[in-house]
């Protein structure tokens, strides 16, 4: 099993932190690029051992943090720059996965155990959303998956009294329920909403997806309701939907994650991931 790290330049000048996973034993294999959610990262969980397994069956996984996530090389599990936090926006996190998706072509084009063009897409919650869009503008990316992914990003802003609230203040909090942090979003973060709408609306461009996607989401999700899987596979033209029964948000995974072997929501998870990819791969 080969992991290995890299760093590049994001927005602003942020890095971003990316490692990837995949076996030798394969050639010519496909590679997926894994996009975290809101408050996440890339070494959150067991998102670790989901690498390998998605590697023991053929598949490189590479995972990376968004250039303005909150953290830093130096603490990249914590949230240490919550000034970059509260200046992150979904137009930051689209351009962040393009220049992934740059360095990928670059980085394995001469590698003989993954096919540079054999590009895919996974995001978890808001980075399902993130995909989704990249997917609609980048004709690069041959499938996409979503886990428990957000349809729609401009109905999670505040509304009413809290929004104009944020709007005469600048900034609002959410406390991070595992760290106790008040987490910052400054009113930038709908304004660069306001300004892209187009480009950031999920059903709208998801309607344009030329690519299969899968859609999997948990019966018993929490944070983002089962509807938004339903939304999504209406317009998608080309979609599938997997529910896993009794699965929460993150699939039964916690951080940090002690296990050694993965709960059977996270399992199904990765089976049902792993033969969409494989499935008709040249």
């Amino acid at each position: 099993m080969i992991k290995k790290n890299a760093q590049i330049e994001g927005q602003n000048g942020k890095p971003i932190l990316i490692d990837y996973t995949y076996s030798k034993r394969f050639t010519n294999q496909e590679i997926v690029i894994f996009c975290h959610g809101y408050k996440g990262f890339k070494d959150w969980g067991a998102w670790h051992l989901i690498a390998e397994a998605f590697a023991e069956k053929g598949i490189a996984f590479l995972k990376f943090n968004f250039s303005h996530y909150g953290g830093t090389p130096e603490s990249p599990s914590t949230f240490e720059d919550l000034e970059a936090f509260g200046q992150d926006n979904y137009s930051k996190q689209l351009n962040d996965l393009g220049l992934v998706i740059d360095w990928v072509e670059r980085e394995f084009a001469t590698n003989p155990h993954i096919h540079h063009k054999k590009l895919n897409l996974i995001g978890h919650s808001r980075g399902g959303g993130i995909v989704y869009l990249k997917a609609a503008e980048d004709k690069r990316i041959q499938k996409v998956i979503s886990w428990s992914s957000v349809a729609d990003f401009k109905e999670r802003f505040p509304k009413g009294d809290d929004f104009e609230e944020w709007k005469g203040k600048g900034v609002y909090h959410v406390k991070n329920g595992r760290t106790g942090q008040m987490m910052p979003h400054y009113f930038q973060f709908f304004e660069d909403f306001q300004a892209n709408e187009k480009r950031l609306s999920i059903l709208e461009q998801a309607k344009n997806l030329q690519q299969t996607a899968l859609i999997v989401h948990g019966t018993s999700d929490e944070a983002v309701n089962l509807n938004e899987a339903n939304r999504l596979a209406e317009v998608i033209p080309n979609s599938e939907m997997h529910f896993i029964k009794d699965a929460n948000h993150v699939y039964s995974m916690k951080h940090p994650f002690e296990a050694s072997v993965l709960p059977k929501q996270t399992q199904e998870l990765i089976k049902v991931s792993v033969d969409f990819i494989l499935e008709n791969s040249n």
